[in-house]
């Protein structure tokens, strides 16, 4: 298994019909996920679509994470936790200045995205809405959003079969809240479907 240390970010390629397993290592901490259809970049994962599609704001097991042309990128074939977000940008300096008051610089899951994926050429611009494995997400009836301590606890972990082939962005969240105030590694791992599943 691979880690992505705390505040940190990775990018690799993952194959059509390979899975990735990301995992929570030692429990409350969010990894913020972006794909992109490696032989055209400009086609990236669609928090919209994927919602949309989906009929919730909850996708788990069985549901699929679609591109912004509609097609397919990954589906979600496990799942220990059955709740991320899918509403919320990654965190980004202008985050913790506007958000939290900061002054200074501060590692964001945003930079760490940037910085990870432009080996594979897609620029700063070309990140979306990522998908927050493990984030923790209330909506009140008023629709005001509450930022709450992940559900997940040590080693639970989420598995997703691409579609089609893809560059993934994966992080460790560097944002307080969102990770119960404490930063910890994620995992992840890349295999091949075996027979039968």
């Amino acid at each position: 298994m691979q880690r992505v240390e705390r505040q940190c970010g990775v990018a690799f390629q993952l194959l059509k019909t390979q899975l990735l397993t990301v995992t929570d290592l030692e429990g409350e901490q969010v990894a913020d996920l972006v794909a992109f259809n490696s032989a055209d970049p400009r086609e990236y994962l669609s928090s919209g679509r994927s919602i949309d599609y989906a009929n919730t704001i909850y996708l788990t097991t069985g549901n699929v994470l679609y591109s912004n042309r509609s097609r397919p990128l990954l589906t979600i074939v496990a799942d220990d936790v059955g709740q991320h977000d899918f509403l919320l940008t990654p965190c980004s300096l202008e985050t913790f200045q506007i958000i939290y008051g900061n002054r200074g610089y501060h590692p964001s899951c945003f930079e760490n995205l940037a910085i990870s994926l432009k080996r594979f050429g897609i620029a700063p611009d070309s990140i979306s809405t990522t998908f927050n494995i493990f984030m923790n997400v209330g909506i009140s009836p008023d629709g005001t959003l509450t930022i709450q301590p992940p559900r997940s606890r040590t080693m639970d972990k989420i598995v997703l079969r691409a579609e089609m082939d893809l560059i993934v962005g994966l992080t460790a969240c560097s944002a307080e809240m969102t990770n119960n105030y404490c930063f910890k590694p994620i995992g992840y791992e890349i295999s091949e479907v075996s027979d039968g599943s």
